[in-house]
């Protein structure tokens, strides 16, 4: 049976990799906080999902269970990582607090690399079986920056350059690294998003666009495609004989990438004020 780690596996996105890759035959351990998210977890599939208690901050708790994985593999592969555990900070990054900004980067990008770093020797061709691969969970966010998402859109292009040397410097153990880009997913998260408090925004040029800006994606979200779509593409990224680098997850490629691309950038930074009511009156 081939066996994947899952961070972040509590609920949204992570659940849905956790079931589908089940589903497919795969031993998964899956990344928990709680013991009541891993009691959901067991109870749902049983013997196919290993709990693994550890926040992506902590160096020890990762490390502990990097060790845990390996006793119960052997000297077998794993075949797969999914790094999805992150955070979404708002805020207009001219008020933004930096150790808010600290977080979110401490927890969407060192905190990927800290955990890369535990168990890659768990999918290194050194060990009986193919080579596994690191799929790192981005966001269409790590290719067009919105605003008031500034802190989040810094930690997702990180993670896509840091994923792309990564990928160029495993190449040597047979180790691929594929990113995932989705839009809107309709997950738990919004409900979170609408509870952000904005108060110390307040007083600010931003208070009322970044209250536009924030009830526009609560509904946006809770109306898009739901993690199942997300968990597909990643089922795609472990198991695809060669597959694409990047896999974007987009109700509409076209309308909410490509079109943007194809823009002038200062184009882009208007109609994007103006829709916010950023813009001078």
């Amino acid at each position: 049976m081939k066996a994947v780690v899952v961070t972040g596996a509590s609920t949204g996105i992570g659940a849905s990799c956790v079931s589908l890759l089940v589903e497919k035959g795969f031993l998964v351990f899956a990344s928990v906080r709680k013991d009541s998210d891993a009691a959901a977890l067991t109870a749902r599939h049983g013997v196919s999902v290993i709990p693994l208690f550890f926040d992506v901050t902590d160096a020890d708790s990762i490390a502990a269970a990097a060790r845990d994985v390996e006793a119960r593999l052997g000297d077998e592969t794993l075949a797969g990582l999914v790094n999805n555990a992150g955070v979404a900070v708002p805020g207009p990054l001219l008020h933004l607090p930096i150790d808010d900004f600290r977080r979110q980067i401490e927890v969407n990008l060192i905190g990927q690399l800290r955990i890369i770093q535990a168990f890659a020797p768990l999918l290194g061709a050194q060990r009986r079986g193919a080579p596994g691969r690191i799929v790192n969970m981005s966001s269409v966010a790590g290719r067009v920056a919105a605003p008031f998402l500034g802190a989040y859109a810094a930690s997702k292009f990180g993670l896509e350059g840091m994923s792309d040397a990564l990928r160029r410097e495993l190449i040597v153990y047979g180790v691929d690294v594929v990113l995932i880009e989705p839009g809107m997913i309709a997950t738990p998260i919004w409900d979170k998003a609408e509870e952000t408090d904005l108060a110390m925004f307040e007083g600010t040029t931003y208070a009322a666009p970044g209250g536009r800006m924030l009830k526009w994606l609560v509904e946006a979200g809770r109306h898009a495609p739901g993690p199942d779509v997300v968990a597909r593409a990643v089922l795609r990224a472990l198991t695809a004989p060669r597959p694409p680098i990047r896999i974007p997850v987009l109700r509409n490629r076209f309308t909410d990438y490509t079109l943007r691309s194809l823009l002038p950038a200062r184009l882009v930074d208007w109609l994007t004020a103006r829709r916010l009511g950023l813009l001078p009156k």
